[in-house]
């Protein structure tokens, strides 16, 4: 039996050294996701970084951030903001008047009426059978409307 592919973790080649691995990993190193990594992204895609440069930040290519950080990328904003609110909320607690009086504007900001829906006096645009539908309901008024004009 030959001694450097054998199985056997204590093998040693010809001079007395351990055999490792005779194969090389191929490919690129495998991606890590972490929460401090989850954090960064979201961070960086709340204050309008592209994919591509969060990407070329983290070192990874961006399907490997899409693959990884789909969360972070669609409500990236939405995270930090929460955390953020998260901080003011516990300086509150901690008796912090700054904090509450912010706290409290965003609550009230929060509570504020939707603005009213807007009035579009146009149609919707229509599509072609739709509107051909509608030209043919149409009635001409006199003969001038029908026969092309002939100059």
């Amino acid at each position: 039996m030959d001694e450097q592919n054998s199985d056997d973790p204590l093998a040693f080649d010809l001079f007395g050294a351990p055999v490792s691995q005779i194969r090389e990993r191929w490919g690129r190193p495998s991606f890590a996701k972490t929460k401090e990594n989850q954090q960064l992204v979201a961070l960086l895609v709340g204050n309008g970084w592209s994919q591509k440069r969060v990407a070329a930040h983290l070192g990874c290519d961006e399907k490997t951030l899409r693959k990884h950080f789909s969360r972070e990328l669609a409500v990236g904003a939405d995270l930090i903001e929460s955390m953020a609110l998260e901080v003011v909320m516990a300086r509150m607690r901690q008796g912090h008047v700054p904090s509450a009086r912010l706290m409290l504007e965003r609550l009230e900001q929060g509570r504020a009426a939707p603005p009213p829906p807007k009035n579009d006096p146009r149609e919707p645009a229509l599509g072609k059978k739709a509107q051909a539908q509608r030209d043919a309901g149409d009635m001409p008024t006199s003969w001038g409307d029908v026969l092309p004009q002939v100059h």
